[in-house]
């Protein structure tokens, strides 16, 4: 049968799988409980959820007193810390999810508008219609020399080729801001996550100390006890 508890934060009843004794909670996050309850049992028990509370508190008074004023990322990193979510994500599938046809069709023209396929292309292109105006078409050239017509289906192309890279160029920009934001996120977790292993192990490491001193000052007890009788 499952046993249960009382939460002496919130006076209500829950699993005593789902509380954590106040004796064994981290001095920095017991202090803030204390100041805001005064008057708690340090024998009884608070559950995870009212524990989380005091945890993201705890967490974003660190962060406060060394970056200064929390960012929304900062936030949201602590979040994830104190509910365990994972942050690190694939920005490239996130992102072209979000991709319209149009998007999707700026950037298939911007990848081929920048490769040596579309010089080469290109560049026949232009030597064809050349010939063809100045050789086959010697006596009725279509678009007859200094190639007026050419001239104008280059301006034109060139001015519809600009702005379509241009977007792409600018989806490439907000995509690498992702990045750098999921990249920003993940390195601040893994740093708190470092900084409060180090906490759990000096507080066990202090807590082993006190009871080597209880464990010795009982030895010195028992002698002292022996050398009377």
């Amino acid at each position: 049968m499952e046993e249960y508890v009382t939460c002496q934060i919130t006076s209500k009843k829950v699993k005593k799988s789902d509380a954590k004794p106040i004796a064994v909670i981290r001095p920095g996050i017991l202090s803030l409980i204390k100041k805001k309850y005064p008057k708690i049992d340090p024998k009884g028990f608070i559950s995870s959820d009212a524990l989380k509370v005091f945890r993201q508190q705890y967490i974003e008074n660190i962060v406060a007193t060394e970056r200064g004023e929390l960012s929304k990322l900062d936030k949201e990193v602590i979040k994830s810390l104190v509910h365990h979510e994972t942050l690190s994500r694939n920005i490239n599938t996130q992102f072209a999810k979000k991709l319209t046809v149009g998007e999707k069709v700026s950037d298939k023209v911007a990848s081929f508008g920048g490769s040596w396929k579309f010089i080469g292309i290109f560049a026949a292109v232009l030597i064809i219609w050349i010939i063809i105006n100045t050789i086959i078409l010697l006596n009725r050239p279509l678009d007859p020399y200094p190639f007026l017509l050419l001239n104008i289906m280059l301006s034109c192309l060139a001015a519809i080729q600009a702005p379509v890279i241009m977007m792409s160029q600018n989806r490439k920009e907000a995509k690498d801001r992702l990045r750098a934001e999921n990249d920003y996120k993940v390195n601040l977790k893994a740093e708190l996550e470092i900084r409060i292993l180090h906490e759990k192990i000096d507080n066990l490491i202090q807590h082993q100390w006190q009871r080597l001193l209880e464990i010795q000052e009982l030895q010195i007890d028992l002698m002292q006890e022996k050398r009377r009788k």
